[in-house]
């Protein structure tokens, strides 16, 4: 069965960038440790767009889904002070679903330093 690839494109305006960054960093560990969970990436746009992209590969469909009905919300709390929400960095999201078809890595150099 191959891996699947789930990429959520963030709309964020240039003046919530930095707390975007901030958000994903200060939620380090919250998906590595979910069953079936590969690898995760957050891609700052260089030029021409303001949108980031989510990147995160899971072993099945399934795995990814339980993350989403289960840990993710609670990674994703909107976490205000004295019950009011934090506000969205992003403007806009769309999740992209992919199925890993071809991988490639480099080759090892075969030279021991």
């Amino acid at each position: 069965m191959p891996s699947v690839v789930k990429i959520n494109v963030l709309t964020v305006p240039a003046e919530q960038r930095e707390v975007l960054e901030k958000r994903f960093a200060s939620r380090a560990g919250a998906v590595e440790g979910a069953d079936g969970f590969e690898w995760f990436e957050l891609l700052r746009p260089v030029e021409g767009t303001d949108q980031y992209l989510v990147y995160t590969r899971w072993r099945s469909e399934a795995d990814f889904e339980a993350w989403m009905s289960g840990s993710m919300r609670s990674a994703h709390g909107q976490g205000g002070t004295e019950g009011e929400a934090r506000k969205p960095a992003a403007t806009g999201s769309t999740v992209w679903s992919f199925e890993v078809v071809q991988t490639a890595a480099p080759r090892s150099s075969g030279a021991e330093s």
